[in-house]
């Protein structure tokens, strides 16, 4: 689809064009005959009426990751840019418009896949075209930034959370803003405010004085922030792509930051400039984990795909899966001290691989990678954790529950439940001794790892209005 130079005077290239159908004149004119009176209804909106239409029709192929015909139609600004066949609509002139031409007739050429737009639809759009083709999108529609603190009657739900690794503050995720908690007597000590509506996860640089956060506005743009943990401020904020990131992890000498995302994309980053110096588009789903191997030579990103890829972050070069395909990643974490990677799946497993190349496997696709395939969780994992020591790993999911662990043969060792809801994040303490859960509920609880007491049960923020108690 080639969809804009919006000028009147812009005519449409004329011939035939690889994949495009112009509508014949007499169509064109039956279509604008079939218009309502255009005095009779308030103009088409462009923000409430032509924007849903498209983002349900159009934009899973026309967007700025995957620009068919070198069109987007995820933004005004986007549809105003001429495609690879020219503009894609004209001013007051729906009939003579390559969006309305490619939208129209018994057997229209889009939306290749999915169903053809209705004819109440076409209507608005060639109508909005016909009213001049304005764009009425509100200033606070773009933008997603907050002029006061959040204020919550709930909990939030948490969705990430991370320990420093000298073992004095916990991150803990809320709306457009992560708390920074004392680790020690459990208050709160700074309010993280971005303008990312979604935090999706946290990671404190290895000599803890900075805190990444991968975050975004889902289906609008991708966020990684960097803040100075002692002076809560924020020192970047970069902007990465047109939805969400996830699993930002540090690269072992703390100066790049690796991230996926809803695009697919494994990226990293120079923390001094913000510069990517490595974009990996091998994964076909979104890709929600990464982690750094030990000399930080190797990149290891886990996928919805199922697959468990090991890349050269020098130079994004694919070097292989480590693992077989067996179920979406969903989470996923590093063996503090040895190059083993520990995934949870969409389907409940939990298995333990090796952090190398896989070329041992035959025509059978045989798991040599495999170090140690765990009980098979009641559903899907949403977090998993390493102990200190990587002796124990703790799987938090659905059902409200944590289950612990020991690595070296993966016998049960514990289970800490009372959660109300799925688990999403964990935390152990530099110690070892104690173990931060946290999930739907939006309480973060506090367990002893050793004997599985739960020692303490806390809200990361005040409520406006409490209606919970730190009991529940």
């Amino acid at each position: 689809m080639s969809f804009p130079s919006a000028s009147p005077s812009t005519v449409p290239p004329s011939g035939g064009t690889s994949g495009l159908r112009h509508v014949p004149a007499a169509a064109a004119i039956a279509l604008l005959l079939g218009f309502p009176a255009l005095g009779a209804n308030a103009p088409v909106s462009w923000h409430r009426e032509v924007t849903p239409i498209l983002k349900r029709s159009c934009n899973g192929c026309h967007n700025p990751n995957k620009m068919k015909g070198q069109v987007d139609t995820s933004t005004y600004a986007g549809l105003l840019k001429a495609g690879k066949h020219g503009p894609n609509f004209i001013v007051g002139d729906p009939g003579k418009s390559l969006l309305v031409q490619e939208i129209s007739g018994p057997k229209p050429e889009m939306p290749e896949e999915g169903d053809p737009l209705s004819d109440a639809d076409v209507t608005l759009i060639s109508r909005w075209i016909q009213e001049g083709a304005k764009d009425d999108t509100p200033a606070e529609a773009l933008s997603t930034r907050l002029n006061a603190l959040p204020a919550y009657t709930v909990p939030p739900v948490t969705t990430a959370l991370a320990v420093s690794p000298d073992g004095h503050w916990l991150a803990i995720s809320g709306y457009h803003e992560v708390f920074l908690v004392d680790a020690k007597d459990l208050s709160l000590r700074g309010r993280l405010v971005g303008e990312s509506t979604r935090i999706e996860s946290l990671a404190f640089s290895p000599d803890s004085r900075q805190l990444a956060v991968a975050a975004g506005a889902p289906a609008r743009f991708g966020e990684i922030q960097v803040w100075d943990v002692a002076g809560t401020n924020q020192v970047h904020a970069w902007r990465t792509g047109t939805d969400s990131t996830y699993g930002v992890s540090w690269s072992p000498e703390g100066r790049q930051l690796a991230f996926g995302g809803a695009d697919k994309t494994v990226r990293v980053l120079a923390l001094a400039d913000g510069k990517e110096t490595m974009k990996f588009e091998n994964h076909s789903d979104w890709t929600l984990r990464t982690a750094w191997n030990v000399d930080g030579r190797r990149l290891l990103s886990g996928s919805r795909d199922r697959a468990l890829k090991l890349i050269n972050p020098a130079d994004g070069q694919f070097i292989d899966d480590i693992n077989k395909l067996l179920e979406p990643v969903t989470s996923m974490a590093r063996h503090p001290k040895e190059d083993l990677a520990l995934y949870g799946g969409a389907d409940g497993g939990v298995r333990l691989y090796r952090m190398k190349e896989n070329q041992e496997r035959t025509a059978g696709n045989n798991d040599v990678n495999l170090v140690r395939e765990f009980e098979r969780q009641p559903g899907a994992v949403h977090s998993v954790a390493f102990s200190p020591d990587g002796s124990r790993i703790a799987v938090g999911g659905v059902g409200g529950e944590v289950r612990l662990y020991q690595t070296a043969d993966g016998a049960r060792v514990g289970t800490l439940g009372g959660h109300g809801g799925a688990v999403f994040a964990l935390g152990f303490t530099p110690d070892g001794q104690r173990l931060l859960t946290g999930g739907f509920d939006g309480l973060i609880r506090v367990f002893n790892p050793a004997d599985g007491s739960l020692t303490a049960v806390f809200l990361p923020v005040p409520l406006s209005s409490p209606t919970l108690t730190a009991g529940r």
